[in-house]
Formats: structure tokens, sequence, C-alpha cells
């Protein structure tokens, strides 16, 4: 699954947030979604964390790496608890 219209552009995904992206944070809501479906925010340095912990408190599977603007959908599907792969966060 590939990033959103908005996300390619790469802005952060925080409400009223206007910082480009550094972070790239894929998850998924297993009541609802397949492994193979996993959606992706991005973020800016200030909101990653935010961002982590909002889906990490609802036990979503959440993995965080650093934001490359020509990032594709995570190669592997996303495991079956909350954790944070990724640098930093």
């Amino acid at each position: 699954m590939g990033l959103s219209s908005a996300a390619q552009q790469g802005g952060c995904s925080r409400a009223g947030c206007r910082e480009g992206a550094t972070w790239r944070i894929d998850w998924r809501n297993p009541k609802i979604h397949t492994e193979d479906r996993v959606k992706t925010w991005l973020a800016c340095d200030e909101h990653v964390e935010y961002l982590r912990d909002f889906l990490a408190s609802r036990s979503f599977p959440v993995r965080v790496a650093t934001f490359e603007s020509t990032d594709a959908a995570p190669a592997t599907p996303l495991g079956g608890s909350a954790r944070s792969d990724g640098d930093g966060a």
C-alpha cells in the first residue's frame, strides 16, 4: 500500500501542522485491516512521538522509520503487537 496523495507531498499528518515530514509511521488496525493492509502517516520531528503514541495506545502495530520522499509501502507486513522498529521514536 503506497502513501496517500497528501502524504506523497511530504507534510506532517498531525492536524493543523504544515511542517515537512522527517518520519514515516506505518500502522494498521488489526480489528479491521488484514496484515497486508498498512496505512502510513508522516510526521515532523515535533509530532512523531505524539502520533506514534496515539496509535500505540490503541494497541495498533506501529513501525517508525525516517521518511524519504521516495518511500514506498513497507516491504513486510507489520506484526501483531505495537512496536517501534525505527530510529529515535
